[in-house]
């Protein structure tokens, strides 16, 4: 009905930060984990009053704390801030976890509010103090006028005066639900078939009696008229949590390893395959939330249409939790969303599991000897998620999967080293070791990965073996995070296929020379202190093919640095995040022609900005915070330099969208392991 969306409205709106010191959104949904929740608050009060990558860090390390830990910090955090708490979409009818939730939150300053939606009348008179406001469908005269903003091009809808008669029919057995206008709208853009529109009004699927909690027959009318590569590749949404936010390969790897991306015509890139997909369910209106990065993206999928994916996928596909009592012989993908949810005895007759996933933060596993059974009986899996698992050791056996594509061991903080057998899976296209704090050293034949595309890396390692990089001829994603004994990468070898670079807390690594990597076109540098970008400059500046550049913690650099400039025909976005001693921007920044997006966050000692900004007519998005002189002076109408960024689509200054927009990059970086 719109719950969230309201709710949206009230959040971001400018007279609401002027009423409280803090701003939290938590998704709660079917869940209602005191735990999590209390975590994701933290995380939400840590969001609002830092820096992006600060917040999602201190995310990152709060996961491993007890119960009175997380309420000490809670406490920490609310104590005697004025408040503004939204809870979306609650489920439990609980009262006693109600009451225990609300009674570790009443730590607020007077004046604080917590707002939450649900579907439950039941459930909103338990929780709430003052009367509900309930939200009613939309009138028909507006479901018909939604329908025909998202079924025709503007004004195209005169021509086709029978269409929308029948459209007319159609909106008024949508209840007044704008999602289900919406997205019935979506899936017959550009469609005139009159047929095609007569099949959707008389459906039979209108006919079923719908329960409260029955999948809207918009949406699967909706999901019956996708195609059907397009159908196989939606139901793998069921496999991750409510509120889940995907970023770019989140389940492109998964469609990929599983060989469900279609070859398209010559020799169109098998990603640019996964992406044609995502944009067409987003045209559909089964994504939302969505934020485009060029080579990198994220989104969620509402509510409703994880329901309808889980509705779908009923067979092959299971998502394991407490309820969860065997594996029925004939299901295929596992997700397990519960730590103490599963045990050899869930397991007597499968023996066709093709992908394991451990998605939710905390839950992994810590048997080696439930490895060791899925090992030995699952011959042919292709993915392998163990991300948050606490075993010392990966089975040497881990060779025997020979059709393994993905190996996730992200975020095991025991694991020390690993068998050197797995560079025997000349299969394997993504390997992550990401956040193995532990990982002294990396495996012996890491250049036998012939096939491997995506390799993310935490290590001990001080000096890596550069032959065997060299070796990896498919890669193009590569990641070193917290490698902080690593001095140096790519001393004379070349990596010719990469295209994305992630560097993120290496504080010994002291140079990065990027004529080494003739393809790259996304690189994010984040906070390795004593790496002086200015280094290794080029004479004359060499042309690069950089599409994506973030940069962020550089508090000693005072200019950007002067190799940015080879990418002046390629650069798309540029991200700027705490320089505390940046002082301009340099002129030849206007030369960037193909600028899009410009994000500017926490450099304080910024004051102005290049006179010639009219000349990246490109550019559609200007986001400026944390500089207060240059947000003064770039103040729409009044400031000096609003005259240079005038024509710019969209220009938030200081403002919580611009923040917003901020902390989604930041969050994207971080999560490019998945």
């Amino acid at each position: 009905m719109g719950k969230t969306t309201l709710a949206k409205l009230v959040f971001n709106d400018k007279r609401i930060d002027e009423l409280f010191q803090l701003k939290m959104w938590v998704c709660v949904s079917d869940d209602f984990d005191i735990r999590q929740i209390i975590i994701k608050i933290i995380n939400c009060a840590s969001a609002s009053t830092s820096a992006p990558s600060i917040a999602l860090a201190h995310h990152e390390s709060i996961n491993n704390l007890d119960i009175e830990q997380l309420q000490s910090q809670l406490r920490h955090k609310l104590s005697g801030q004025t408040y503004l708490l939204v809870l979306d979409d609650i489920w439990n009818d609980n009262r006693a976890k109600w009451i225990e939730l609300n009674d570790l939150i009443k730590v607020g300053a007077v004046g604080s509010k917590i707002l939450v939606t649900t579907r439950s009348n039941s459930i909103a008179s338990m929780v709430g103090t003052v009367p509900s406001y309930v939200l009613e469908g939309l009138s028909v005269e507006n479901c018909l006028s939604l329908f025909v903003k998202w079924a025709f091009k503007e004004g195209e809808e005169k021509k086709y005066p029978n269409l929308v008669d029948i459209g007319k029919e159609i909106v008024k057995k949508c209840q007044g639900v704008p999602l289900a206008v919406r997205t019935l709208g979506c899936s017959l853009f550009l469609n005139f078939d009159l047929e095609r529109w007569e099949f959707v009004r008389d459906h039979e699927i209108w006919n079923l009696n719908q329960k409260k909690d029955d999948i809207l027959p918009a949406l699967k009318l909706s999901y019956d008229q996708m195609p059907s590569y397009l159908r196989q590749c939606f139901v793998f949404f069921s496999l991750y949590p409510k509120d889940f936010c995907f970023t770019s390969g989140h389940i492109a790897h998964l469609w990929l390893a599983l060989g469900l991306l279609q070859s398209g015509v010559g020799s169109q890139k098998i990603e640019n395959i996964a992406r044609q997909y995502i944009d067409e369910l987003h045209s559909r209106s089964f994504l939302e939330d969505f934020m485009d990065f060029g080579n990198l993206y994220f989104f969620k999928i509402h509510d409703l249409v994880h329901d309808l994916a889980l509705y779908v996928a009923k067979g092959e596909l299971l998502v394991v939790n407490s309820h969860t009592h065997n594996i029925p012989e004939q299901v295929r993908h596992l997700s397990i969303v519960e730590i103490d949810s599963f045990s050899h005895a869930l397991f007597p007759k499968s023996r066709r599991v093709r992908t394991i996933l451990f998605p939710v933060d905390g839950v992994g596993v810590d048997s080696e000897a439930l490895l060791d059974t899925w090992i030995a009986r699952y011959k042919c899996l292709r993915v392998l998620d163990l991300s948050d698992s606490t075993f010392e050791t990966l089975p040497d056996s881990i060779s025997k999967l020979e059709h393994l594509r993905a190996l996730h061991v992200t975020n095991n903080c025991k694991i020390k080293r690993l068998p050197h057998s797995v560079c025997k899976l000349q299969n394997l296209q993504f390997l992550s070791l990401r956040g193995c704090m532990e990982l002294e050293t990396l495996p012996k034949g890491l250049g036998m990965l012939i096939s491997l595309e995506q390799l993310y890396i935490t290590t001990k390692q001080s000096i890596l073996s550069e032959d065997e990089f060299a070796s990896l001829r498919n890669l193009q994603y590569l990641s070193f995070e917290y490698c902080d004994n690593l001095k140096f990468l790519f001393r004379g070898v070349q990596i010719p296929s990469l295209e994305v670079l992630l560097i993120q807390s290496c504080g010994r690594l002291e140079s990065l020379p990027l004529h080494f990597l003739p393809k790259l076109e996304v690189l994010f540098v984040i906070q390795c202190e004593m790496l002086n970008l200015s280094l290794n400059n080029e004479s004359p500046i060499q042309r690069l093919r950089l599409k994506l550049l973030y940069l962020e913690h550089f508090p000693r650099q005072q200019a950007l640095p002067h190799w940015i400039q080879g990418a002046a025909d390629t650069l798309q976005t540029l991200s700027i995040l705490n320089c505390h001693s940046l002082k301009m921007l340099p002129e030849w920044l206007t030369t960037m022609t193909r600028l899009k997006t410009l994000h500017i966050v926490n450099c304080p000692q910024l004051l102005s900005l290049p006179s010639d900004m009219h000349h990246l007519t490109a550019l559609e998005v200007l986001i400026i915070d944390g500089c207060p002189e240059l947000c003064r002076k770039c103040q729409p109408q009044s400031g000096v330099c609003w005259s240079f960024i005038a024509h710019i689509k969209c220009v938030c200054i200081g403002e919580t969208k611009g923040k917003l927009h901020s902390q989604m990059l930041s969050r994207l970086r971080l999560r490019l392991r998945d």
